[in-house]
């Protein structure tokens, strides 16, 4: 009986997966990024999100951990519930949509069940492009993070791995968030993307995650709440040159990469950007594919 209910199953996924319509068959591009932490993702790439979701496009970020120990005051259900909330608030600005799993801050494993989980996610999006953090960071969510959606690039469209849901028809472009990290191997910066015509939105959203950046998250202090209202103003106008300065570092960084998207005199104009590596474990795309995943690089 066992070997039919198997069987069964089996058959049931193929007629499903035959049915699929071909990813993106209405044109919308449709994509994941992962994050360690409930902002990750709005870091690294809430300005291409913004611009994706201006296009009509479908945007998911995914929190790996919920964040329940990243500030220095606060811990547990009540900041795990509070940083939900932030995140949820920023989807709305940038027009993503947000999901944070319940797995404890600073406990991330990749272990086989989270792997079903990353995989499971990946799939159920029906995604084009998955973004996450590199393997190699000082976090070891963020690590981790990295390694499960490696793991799980190539599981996607293998059919009998998870087999009560269908694999995906065509293995998605997975890339990398960029960071500063040298070793064992430094960031490639092969796809570099402006950010000007929304870093106004995605500043604004940075300032939505109070918790984490206006009083500093887990290694932050009462001391950089102010009380006065001029200097609370300060502070919330530190936060937000702060961030500027670092999208525009990324911008400064890989001029020459940018050029090579935007050719040399529109580069030179470039103010803000954001970067990402191509993980060599998923689909390899050329030039042309690349802009077609990133239809804004003519804009």
């Amino acid at each position: 009986m066992k070997t039919w209910r198997f069987m069964f199953v089996v058959l049931l996924v193929f007629v499903l997966f035959a049915a699929m319509p071909g990813q993106s068959a209405d044109k919308k591009l449709r994509i994941i990024c992962f994050g360690a932490h409930p902002d990750d993702c709005e870091i690294k790439a809430g300005g291409v999100a913004a611009m994706w979701a201006a296009m009509g496009h479908e945007v998911k970020f995914v929190s790996v951990t919920n964040g329940d120990i990243g500030h220095w005051r606060e811990a547990g259900g009540p900041l795990a519930r509070r940083r939900t909330a932030e995140v949820e608030n920023v989807a709305k600005m940038l027009g993503n949509t947000v999901e944070v799993l319940d797995i404890h801050d600073g406990e991330l494993v990749p272990s086989l069940e989270n792997r079903r989980t990353i995989a499971r996610l990946i799939r159920e999006w029906n995604a084009d492009i998955v973004m996450s953090h590199r393997p190699n960071d000082y976090h070891p969510d963020h690590r981790y993070t990295g390694v499960l959606v490696q793991d799980a690039a190539y599981m996607v469209a293998v059919p009998f791995f998870m087999p009560d849901i269908p694999p995906l028809q065509k293995n998605p472009v997975f890339l990398f968030y960029s960071d500063r990290f040298q070793k064992p191997n430094p960031f490639s910066a092969d796809i570099v993307v402006s950010i000007d015509p929304v870093v106004e939105k995605k500043l604004d959203a940075m300032l939505l995650m109070v918790s984490q950046f206006y009083e500093g998250g887990a290694l932050g202090s009462a001391d950089l709440i102010p009380q006065e209202p001029d200097k609370q103003k300060e502070r919330t106008q530190q936060v937000r040159d702060s961030f500027a300065n670092r999208f525009k570092s990324t911008a400064d960084s890989y001029r020459k990469e940018l050029a090579e998207w935007y050719g040399k005199e529109q580069a030179d104009k470039v103010g803000y950007a954001e970067a990402f590596e191509i993980c060599e474990y998923g689909r390899r795309p050329d030039k042309e594919e690349i802009k077609k995943l990133f239809p804004f690089f003519e804009k």
